[in-house]
């Protein structure tokens, strides 16, 4: 007889080997972008520190300033009046180089080993944050150096996203990938987390560290990248995941391009591509007659401005508001990425059991838009009404942001209508990343340009672009609700995509 397996041993085999490599690509993945996003934070919170009121530190014996000058130990050139308007000039470097060079990078993205892009951007970035930390140590004043190493940060950074949503795409199929995706997708939290925490420990001091020790880690993982990144299943003998449940042969399907709620005939017939074994990479036009790319494109324009405005602007507005110091406001912004990775997962799981991205998204973005009012008014009354308003913030803010930037992304990237050209997932990520990065680059500059007439207004903003985020899914919403209603009428299971 032979005897039974011990517990332990039962429990490892009782994974198979494709989900061994699944797990590490996903937990590599995502440390990866954990990286790039934390390698974007400390900037936020450096912005409290660059420009300061001074009037309750002693000066040093031989400083020159005068005597009424409050602003003596601040960093030049953020030590004047339109520091504001300067801090947001470099927010943008960042973020307009970002979305520009992000509808390139996708393209790039398809065409060359994901295994040497990504850890090339991962160096060339770890090395460019860096350089803004050693402006500190070079004792460096001129607004150029800073705006100049935030662009090359931002079009260095744009080989992050689509690389990893076409890895992740390339292992899982469709699944339950809302909730796969809105759990992996925490990495831009988590990442904003260790970028705030790691930033705060050096903010009052030598400031230029809170750069320079992320940049390292990042530089390090891109090391640790090229060494152990696997691009393909087939690259290791693993079976190749599916991306579809159907049969493309059923023409009643509900999966079918012509019954999909994002499909109609005519763009099915233009994006499809051919059968042969090795697909060809999808033109940028190609692309765009996805159906339903445009509106998630634009969709999350607005919601990432709303999201990224927080990301770098946050700890400012605690600051000047509840008037925490520097490191105490950057600790209690982390509470709105807490927020963002439960929103994330929330939203998943929704729309994986709904089947209802666009639905899911909208009910979330309605939602946010009364919290955001709420918290601007109430939210500085205590710590409690701050902490609990920032965390609901946070889910309702990201989650959308989180769904359309993973979930929808990959979903669209393997559309049916493409025949099963993966090919185009690095592109279609890039295209609705690159659109959504517009917004943030809009986000925090119109926050800089408003917030001198009061933070009022900059929430004002952002409830709007909250309410056009929310309107440009409408179409969506409207068909995802006449398929769940036509699959009650024949009694069976409505999927998505």
């Amino acid at each position: 007889m032979r005897s039974s397996l011990a517990p332990g041993v039962w429990f490892l085999r009782s994974f198979s080997r494709d989900s061994w490599f699944r797990g590490f690509t996903l937990l590599l993945t995502f440390l990866i972008y954990t990286c790039y996003h934390m390698s974007r934070k400390p900037i936020s919170i450096v912005k409290s520190r660059l420009h300061q009121n001074c009037s309750e530190l002693i000066k040093p014996i031989n400083d020159t300033h005068s005597l009424n000058d409050t602003s003596w130990c601040s960093w030049s050139p953020f030590d004047k009046d339109d520091y504001k308007e300067l801090l947001g000039a470099v927010d943008n470097a960042f973020l307009v180089a970002y979305a520009i060079g992000m509808f390139i990078s996708g393209i790039f993205g398809e065409r060359l080993p994901l295994r040497y892009y990504l850890s090339a951007g991962m160096l060339l970035s770890g090395l460019f944050t860096s350089l803004f930390g050693l402006g500190y140590f070079w004792n460096i004043h001129v607004l150029w150096y800073f705006v100049l190493i935030q662009i090359c940060n931002g079009l260095v950074q744009t080989t992050g996203w689509p690389s990893v949503v076409a890895c992740v795409g390339n292992w899982f199929g469709k699944g339950k990938r809302g909730f796969i995706m809105g759990i992996w997708n925490s990495h831009t939290s988590v990442g904003n987390i260790l970028g705030s925490l790691i930033a705060g420990i050096w903010v009052n001091q030598e400031w230029g560290l809170s750069f320079i020790v992320p940049g390292v880690i990042t530089a390090i993982m891109g090391i640790i990248t090229f060494l152990f990144l696997i691009e393909y299943p087939e690259d290791v003998d693993c079976a190749p995941p599916q991306h579809h449940d159907g049969s493309d042969k059923d023409q009643d399907n509900p999966e079918d391009p012509e019954n999909s709620p994002y499909t109609n005939r005519e763009s099915s017939q233009e994006t499809m591509t051919s059968c042969s074994k090795e697909p060809v990479a999808i033109s940028f036009l190609g692309a765009l007659k996805i159906p339903g790319v445009i509106e998630f494109s634009f969709c999350l324009l607005f919601a990432k401005l709303v999201s990224y405005t927080f990301l770098y602007w946050l700890p400012l507005y605690i600051f000047n508001v509840a008037h925490f110091g520097a490191k105490e406001a950057g600790d209690l912004s982390t509470l709105f990425d807490v927020g963002g990775i439960i929103g994330g997962i929330m939203a998943g799981l929704i729309s994986d059991y709904t089947n209802g991205r666009a639905t899911t998204c909208c009910i979330m973005l309605i939602l946010a838009a009364p919290m955001m009012f709420l918290y601007n008014y109430i939210g500085q009354n205590g710590i409690v009404s701050s902490i609990v308003m920032l965390i609901i913030c946070g889910m309702l803010v990201n989650g959308p942001y989180a769904l359309i930037t993973t979930a929808v992304s990959a979903d669209l990237g393997t559309h049916k209508s493409l025949k099963g050209n993966a090919k185009a997932l690095s592109t279609v990520s890039a295209i609705i990343d690159g659109t959504g990065s517009i917004g943030a680059a809009l986000g925090p500059l119109l926050a800089g340009l408003i917030s001198p007439t009061g933070w009022n207004n900059v929430f004002y903003m952002l409830i709007s672009a909250d309410i056009l985020a929310c309107l440009l899914l409408c179409r969506l919403v409207y068909k995802e609700i006449l398929a769940w209603k036509s699959s009650l009428s024949k009694g069976r299971g409505y999927k998505e995509i």
